[in-house]
């Protein structure tokens, strides 16, 4: 065959040393030196039924191997040529070299399979190595898409998933690797699922989101770990897309650095610092102290929804604002705001706080999160905090307390109490935490009455529970939890666990309690004390009773013996000698919750998502939850991945 000019030899030359680089490199790190054969990885290929697609561009790293395995040593994994430049192959690929720097370029699409959203080359190896070479981002392509079988696999879910997105927006450009992101990117665009897109629909998210994969490259060298699409996903909290769609390559790569932080933390939510104890960080002498920078006085504001007279949930965090202003006088200045029913409302009451001199944020509720990493980036020297639990995010901390512990307490009362054996229970949302408090709830109740089962009811699903439970018999039932440390809020009989009598009269027994000053107290000595933790790393505050910010509040109705139980309890808790989870429970399904062998680190019990097997009930879908609630639980749900795109009114978090 005659051989091409110099200037495509050369390039061979070029790519072929390259190519044995490529591989040396790769032997040496263990790795296959060649492209991935679709025939060892999915064996099933040649009797499958594929779908054809229309002739369409595909990402060209995404082309990550060959149907069959007789040609793959000829290319290097990256689809470099690895044969000699004086054999035929070499004079093919070179002639191909000199036909894409023609006029016309090469036009002819090539074969591939599609299989779990990568491609394999059936025909046109040498068109992919050619066209790789000179930087080629798209190449035209025929391709027949080959469907595993569905299963509980997170990347088969995750690839049905995108088929779902494919078959609405027909774009391989973005990829996700976890459960519930192609959901989340369609609720930030604004898309319904199964919306037909227009062309231009289409182009705009391309090119966005190059833009975006630009700067995240850019800045993500020396971060291989990390992922374009879901730093976007978070990139898209603080920035619209109508926004990131007008911003300049450089205007994203300057906001993306600002949050570098927070892509890094959101990359890895196992990494997340779980703090159970005040005081757990490290102590200073003075003079680190002053080398910290640690201040002298801090002023400090509060960002509530609604206000102290509408809502219980944020009476607790005023009165826990003026807690703090009164333990710490001299040291803090407090002012609290009201009224961040919506995130635009958020952002201003962050700016006029901001303005005003805050240097320390809380945000008090979940749904606030996300105005307060806005404000996080816009603000990047005042220290934020908000009201949740969970969250891999380095520039705002989270905080929530150990409800768990205060429900445990209640339980054992409830079981003691409970002469038909029938308790019940009111769940309020089906969030980070609550599976624990209502299965920490049943193994109280086990301690005093093991023969007890547990009807779950949720007030965000049903007006009523309280009369759902007594039609079914129950007069022992656990309700909403005291919001503030205000023992009153017992005698007005729906907070905590109380009893119904015969005549329909409610006498309350006990409830846990939240005790918010001392959280905030808590968290703003050791920021005075500059013992605080890093600015880079995501903390989750989780306190319990051993840190003074949960109670429990007994009535005087309840028997001598049993509140003397119940207060041998709540002082081993308070000395941290008692592991609730520490002994074995078994869920619903039969499957262990815990062994009784292994401890729940922190994350196993707030991630907890199975309910005890003495539980009659289980855990609502989104769709069943009020409109109201779904804002809370879209953003702290234990099965929030699995939540579809919203596109409810928004709404306020309500009672909690």
């Amino acid at each position: 065959m005659a051989v091409s000019d110099a200037s495509e030899r050369n390039e061979y030359l070029k790519a072929h040393a390259l190519a044995l680089r490529e591989k040396k490199e790769l032997e040496a790190a263990g790795l296959e030196p060649y492209p991935a054969v679709l025939e060892e990885i999915f064996p099933e290929v040649s009797g499958a039924n594929p779908i054809i697609l229309p002739v369409q561009e595909i990402p060209a790293d995404r082309i990550i191997g060959v149907k069959a395995s007789d040609r793959k040593n000829a290319f290097s994994a990256s689809f470099l040529p690895l044969l000699e430049s004086d054999t035929e192959f070499a004079a093919k690929w070179m002639a191909l070299c000199a036909e894409h720097l023609s006029d016309t370029g090469i036009r002819d699409p090539i074969e591939c399979f599609e299989y779990l959203g990568d491609f394999y080359v059936a025909e046109g190896n040498k068109r992919v190595s050619v066209l790789r070479w000179f930087g080629a981002l798209k190449i035209p392509a025929r391709i027949r898409r080959v469907l595993p079988a569905a299963s509980d696999d997170p990347q088969t879910e995750v690839y049905y998933e995108f088929l779902e997105f494919y078959k609405a927006a027909g774009i391989y450009d973005i990829r996700f690797s976890k459960p519930g992101e192609y959901a989340r990117l369609l609720s930030a665009l604004g898309k319904k699922p199964g919306e037909e897109w227009t062309a231009e629909e289409k182009k705009d998210l391309v090119a966005a989101f190059s833009c975006f994969r630009d700067a995240f490259g850019a800045l993500g060298a020396k971060d291989p770990g990390l992922n374009a699409e879901e730093a976007l996903l978070l990139f898209l909290k603080v920035h619209p897309y109508e926004e990131l769609r007008k911003m300049s390559s450089a205007d994203v790569k300057k906001d993306l650095l600002s949050l570098w932080g927070d892509v890094k933390a959101a990359s890895e939510p196992e990494a997340i610092t779980v703090s159970t104890i005040p005081g757990g960080e490290e102590k200073k002498s003075v003079l680190s102290k002053l080398i910290s920078g640690a201040p002298k006085h801090l002023s400090v504001a509060f960002i509530c929804q609604r206000d102290s007279e509408s809502s219980s949930w944020t009476r607790g965090h005023a009165e826990g604002a003026a807690y703090l202003e009164n333990a710490l006088s001299g040291s803090v200045t407090v002012k609290t705001y009201f009224g961040a029913d919506s995130a635009e409302q958020a952002e201003k009451l962050i700016g006029e706080a901001a303005a005003a001199g805050a240097e320390l944020i809380f945000t008090t509720t979940p749904p606030l999160l996300g105005a307060t990493l806005k404000a996080a980036v816009r603000y990047p020297k005042i220290r934020f905090y908000n009201c949740s639990a969970c969250q891999p995010l380095s520039s705002v901390k989270s905080y929530y307390c150990r409800t768990y512990e205060g429900k445990f307490i209640t339980g054992v009362i409830a079981g003691a109490l409970a002469e038909n054996d029938l308790v019940g229970y009111i769940g309020s949302y089906p969030i980070m935490g609550v599976p624990a408090s209502i299965n920490a709830f049943a193994l109280g109740v086990r301690m005093t009455n093991p023969r007890a089962k547990i009807l779950l009811e949720w007030s965000c699903t049903e007006v009523d529970c309280v009369r759902r439970l007594r039609e079914k018999g129950v007069k022992v039932i656990s309700n909403r939890d005291i919001p503030l440390p205000d023992a009153n809020y017992l005698n007005q009989g729906y907070y905590g666990t109380f009893v119904i009598n015969d005549n329909g009269e409610l006498s309350p027994v006990a409830s846990p309690v939240w005790v918010w000053g001392r959280l905030y107290e808590n968290i703003v000595r050791s920021i005075l004390s500059g013992s605080t933790e890093k600015k880079d790393h995501a903390v989750n505050y989780w306190w319990g009773m051993d840190s003074g910010v949960i109670d429990a509040a007994i009535s005087p109705l309840v028997p001598d013996g049993v509140r003397t139980l119940a207060g041998i309890l709540i002082d081993r808790l308070k000395k941290g000698e008692l592991n609730i989870f520490g002994e074995k429970l078994i869920a619903q399904d039969g499957t262990p919750i815990s062994d009784g062998i292994t401890p729940l680190s922190s994350m196993d019990i707030l991630k907890m998502d199975k309910l005890a097997e003495t539980v009659v009930g289980r855990i609502p879908e989104y769709d069943e939850i009020f409109p109201m609630s779904r804002a809370l639980v879209r953003e702290l749900g234990v099965h929030r991945d699995r939540i579809p795109v919203m596109f409810d009114v928004a709404d306020n978090p309500g009672e909690r």
